[in-house]
């Protein structure tokens, strides 16, 4: 797939979901709601720690994938504008 098919299909993606009528800070909460569940397996899959300490280690886990996130923005940046 070249990136202009992946462009239009992720524009279309993005279009259809914002589209559907839920309001967006529905979705956005929902979308909040689906990471901080999935991080909160990765950090506590058996539920043994403190309330205070899973929420403290959701956090970090939290920042580590939104560095991640931004790295990967940063790289794929570099990459388009070496060209």
């Amino acid at each position: 797939m070249t990136p202009e098919q992946r462009r239009l299909r992720a524009q279309l993606a993005a279009n259809t979901r914002w589209s559907r009528p839920m309001a967006r800070e529905d979705q956005a909460d929902a979308a909040r709601a689906a990471i901080h569940r999935r991080l909160e397996s990765e950090v506590d899959p058996l539920r043994q720690l403190p309330p205070a300490e899973r929420e403290r280690r959701i956090r970090s886990a939290a920042r580590a994938l939104s560095a991640e996130l931004n790295l990967a923005k940063a790289r794929k940046h570099k990459r388009a504008h070496r060209m």
